[in-house]
């Protein structure tokens, strides 16, 4: 590798640090990884709006296309940590890695340009990966350019480093924020029996989750987790009439999350009708099951062998949902988790940062998925 990349890349990945920005409000950080490829490459970098791709194209034309997608969102933190611990913009950090995830797939560009390659390289720099937001749109790029196959690196501490995380099938659980809002009447704290005070139709909902999400009534992983319980207000001459339960639900297996939903609304629905209630239900922060192309794991298997990459055979998915899902719904490719280090920090605890040696390492990967799958593609 040219080391000069790599120092340019380590400075960037330092400032995007410096920097970070929450989803949906990345503007700085985009633009400052635009202009690290203009000023450092020739490639073609077309702006989408939130979110940007820049191209390599081979002298010698050809349809063979693949992409490889990084994430530039932060996230919030307590605005009293230290650095390095949060940055110049007070209350967000890169806790995810997210920084490096670019900085990584920026180099891997700049080193493709000076190297060359076979065939057409999409690099896909996405927004609000945090949230859900940034994956749908930015996946429509492998429509709009048919592209063949697509790949992304997530940081994973705690795995040894440079341990390529694989998985046939879901390798991150589907999952979604789900608000249930029950209305009844308000009345006076001392004849409570003349409103309709939702409390103990919450209370039942909340003990009835530990059977609906039972893990024996599943083929795989299934969670529903609460987050928050709201009933009433602080007037102690008012009985409560109004009241608001949020839960994260998750399931391995995108049609078991829908139907995990489904029971809870039938249930609270069933609830509502007996004691008259109005309930309202909204959901938040989607997130599809990310679906690894048996076939493409495969391929990465051969490759870590080949290059003597430690491979970190996934029993179970990670729980934590990604939007690359959206992604790997339209083409064929694989989120692979590579290792930080056994003692790194978790991601999202205020000791985290991003390895920076994963740089080299994720380009390396990258590297060779992208002759693999030139050899692949031939004719």
């Amino acid at each position: 590798m040219n080391k000069d990349i790599f120092v340019k890349a380590l400075k960037l990945r330092h400032r995007l640090h410096q920097f970070p920005e929450l989803s949906g409000e990345e503007v700085e950080t985009r633009k400052r990884i635009k202009k690290f490829l203009q000023d450092n490459s020739n490639m073609e970098i077309v702006d989408k709006g939130m979110w940007f791709y820049a191209k390599y194209t081979p002298e010698v034309p050809t349809d063979r296309k693949i992409a490889f997608r990084a994430d530039f969102d932060a996230i919030k933190v307590d605005e009293q940590l230290p650095l390095p611990y949060t940055s110049e913009n007070k209350g967000v950090s890169h806790k995810c890695g997210h920084d490096g995830h670019s900085a990584a797939l920026a180099a891997f560009a700049l080193s493709v340009e000076e190297e060359g390659a076979d065939c057409n390289i999409y690099f896909l720099f996405q927004h609000g990966e945090e949230t859900g937001i940034g994956g749908g749109p930015a996946s429509e790029l492998l429509y709009e350019e048919d592209i063949q196959e697509v790949y992304a690196i997530h940081n994973w501490p705690g795995a040894p480093f440079g341990s390529i995380g694989l998985r046939n099938g879901t390798i991150n659980c589907a999952s979604k924020g789900m608000e249930i809002r029950v209305k009844g009447e308000p009345a006076h704290a001392s004849e409570p029996e003349n409103g309709k005070n939702p409390t103990m139709m919450l209370s039942r909902t909340i003990l009835e989750l530990k059977h609906i999400a039972n893990l024996n009534r599943y083929k795989g992983l299934v969670l529903a987790t609460i987050v928050q319980v709201d009933i009433g207000e602080a007037s102690f001459g008012v009985s409560a009439h109004k009241g608001r339960l949020l839960l994260t639900i998750r399931a391995e297996l995108e049609e078991e999350l829908e139907r995990l939903q489904q029971e809870i609304q039938d249930y609270v629905q069933k609830e509502a009708e007996k004691g008259e209630f109005e309930v309202g239900f909204a959901f938040y922060d989607e997130f599809p099951e990310t679906y690894n192309d048996p076939a493409c794991v495969e391929h990465l298997r051969r490759l870590s062998r080949e290059n003597g990459w430690p491979i970190n055979e996934m029993e179970m998915p990670i729980r934590r949902s990604e939007d690359f899902g959206y992604y790997l719904k339209k083409r064929p490719g694989v989120l692979i988790w590579l290792g930080a280090g056994e003692s790194w920090p978790p991601i999202h605890s205020e000791a985290f940062d991003y390895n920076d040696g994963l740089i080299e390492k994720t380009m390396e990967v990258f590297w060779a998925i992208t002759r693999d799958f030139e050899k692949r593609h031939q004719g």
